[in-house]
C-alpha cells in the first residue's frame, strides 16, 4: 500500500500544532500508519520537523501570493495577510519553538524569502506614511510571527475564540504599529 506522504504530514502538523511533545508513535496513529511506515517516510523526528518546516514555508508562500500585497494600502494587505496566514498559524507556532530550524548554516532559505516579503509590506506601510517609522521592517515581520504563534497557540488551548483570532492579531499588531499624529 502507498503512503500518502502529504496525509502523514497534515496529520503530523494537525498533531504537533496541539501537541509539539509528540512522540512518533503519537504521530503515526494520527496519520493512520505504523511506526515502521513512518520511520520509511521520516527516519526520526528531526527528519519529519525539517518536511514540516518545508510544508509550512511553502502554505506561508501560497498565502503571500494569494495576499497581494502591493494592492490596496498596507494595512489592508497586511490584514488579508492575516487572513490567509490564519489556517496555518498553528503549524507556523509549532515550528516557531523548533529550535534547531533556525539554528547554524543550515537553515531553510524559505524563512529569508518569507521575511523579506513581509518587510517589504511593512516597509510599504512605512514609506507611505501608515506605520511607524522608528520599527523596523525585521521587527514588525518578527512582531507579525509572535502575534500568529502566539493567538494560534490560545486558540487551540481554548483562551481565545477562533473568530477572534484574525481581529486580535490585526489590531494589536496595527494599534502599535500605526504612526501616531
Amino acid at each position: 500500500m502507498a503512503v500518502d506522504r502529504d496525509h502523514v504530514l497534515r496529520s503530523a502538523a494537525a498533531l504537533l500544532t496541539r501537541k509539539s511533545t509528540a512522540t512518533m508513535d503519537e504521530v503515526a496513529r494520527a496519520a493512520g500508519i505504523s511506526r515502521a511506515t513512518l520511520h520509511r517516510q521520516f527516519t526520526g523526528r528531526d527528519a519529519l520537523v525539517r518536511a514540516l518546516e518545508a510544508l509550512g514555508i511553502e502554505e506561508c508562500e501560497a498565502a503571500l501570493d494569494a495576499t497581494r500585497l502591493d494592492e490596496g494600502t498596507a494595512q489592508e494587505a497586511l490584514r488579508r495577510l492575516v487572513r490567509e496566514l490564519e489556517r496555518v498559524a498553528g503549524l507556523l507556532a509549532f515550528l516557531y519553538t523548533e529550535n534547531q530550524l533556525f539554528e547554524g548554516e543550515g537553515q531553510n532559505e524559505g524563512w529569508a524569502r518569507l521575511d523579506a516579503r513581509m518587510a517589504a509590506l511593512f516597509r510599504r506601510g512605512q514609506e507611505g506614511g501608515e506605520f511607524r517609522i522608528d520599527l523596523s521592517p525585521a521587527w514588525l515581520t518578527e512582531a507579525l510571527y509572535g502575534l500568529m504563534a502566539s493567538g494560534a497557540w490560545a486558540v487551540t488551548e481554548g483562551r481565545v475564540a477562533a473568530k477572534d483570532f484574525h481581529y486580535m492579531i490585526v489590531e494589536l499588531l496595527l494599534g502599535g504599529a500605526l504612526r501616531r499624529e
